[in-house]
This record gives C-alpha cells, structure tokens and sequence, in this order.
C-alpha cells in the first residue's frame, strides 16, 4: 500500500461511535459492530460509544445527530443498511447530515472491495462525509466488509502518523468555516 506510518510523530487516539443499523440484530449477534468495535480497539483508538438502531431513516438520522453534538465524539461507523432494498436508508440518513460528503471513500472502498468480491460490489452504496467536526462513515453490514473498510481504509486515515496525510490532522480544522 502506498503511503507510510512516519514513527516520529505520536499516534493519538480517537473517539469512534459505533452504529449497527439493523432489524434484527441484538447486542448478542452483532458480529459486524464486534467486528468494528475489537478493530478499533487493537488500533488504539476508543469505543466511546455503541448502539443498535432498526432501519429507519428518522430513528438513523437521530442517532447521528445526537452524535455529531456530542464533544466526546471524533468519528461515527455505521454499518448496514447500504445495499438497495426498500429498508437500506442508511445513506439517506448520511446524506441529509452531511455538511461536506467526502465521495472518494465509497469509490475507494468499492474498487477495493471488487477484487474480493467482484461485480456484487456495486450493490454497497457505503458513503463518508463530515458533519459538525464528525467523520461519519457508513459501511456495509458484513463483518468482512467492516473489516475490509477498516483494514484497507480507515486503520490509515484515523492515524495521525499516516504520511502523505490523514483525517486526524485535519480534525483541527474541520469547523473552520464557523469561525468566519
């Protein structure tokens, strides 16, 4: 993988909540956010919070929000409901939060979910963006797909030692068009 961890710089830790977007999971069965939840962990960061909610775009979108409120919160994962079926409105619910979308994450993460699984990758419609100083990232609902995203995506970019850039360094200065 092009890019390098520049060991002089410290790592800092972010705060990452974790949402299941589900009509059937339970804390029990979530295999996707215990997924997500052991590789955030072994990465450094921490779980600052976890929560199942139905596929519901009024029941998503209020998740979020209350997310992107909340001081303590650096990054959202989501995963499930990206697909295209009547009750996949996980990107709906990203969308009409969205104050910048950041388009490259579900190109990248599609074209490198292609040579794993072929053309079924066009059926993810996983989406990023920022809101409010929050990273917010939406993945599909299989632990393969949350670990793919998280090993080959966002392992990287959540680190602040990853060189040529990351999103951590510019956490500072997502909030910048407020100050104006």
């Amino acid at each position: 993988m092009p890019g390098r961890i520049d060991e002089t710089r410290p790592f800092l830790s972010v705060n990452i909540a974790l949402l299941t977007v589900s009509d059937t999971r339970t804390e029990a069965d979530d295999r996707s956010g215990s997924t997500l939840a052991e590789l955030v962990a072994a990465a450094g960061h921490r779980v600052a919070a976890r929560r199942i909610v139905r596929d519901d775009l009024a029941a998503i979108t209020q998740q979020l929000r209350a997310w992107i409120a909340d001081p303590d919160i650096d990054v959202v994962i989501a995963t499930g409901g990206t697909g295209v079926t009547g009750r996949d409105v996980t990107p709906e619910a990203f969308h009409s939060v969205y104050e910048k979308e950041i388009a490259g994450f579900g190109e990248l993460f599609r074209w490198l979910s292609y040579a794993k699984i072929g053309t079924s990758t066009i059926q993810s419609r996983a989406t990023a963006g920022v809101a409010g100083g929050t990273y917010l990232f939406a993945l599909p609902g299989s632990p393969g797909a949350c670990r793919d995203a998280w090993q080959d995506i966002l392992v990287h970019q959540l680190d602040n030692r990853f060189r040529p850039c990351n999103f951590v360094e510019l956490m500072p200065r997502l909030q910048e068009h407020k100050a104006a």
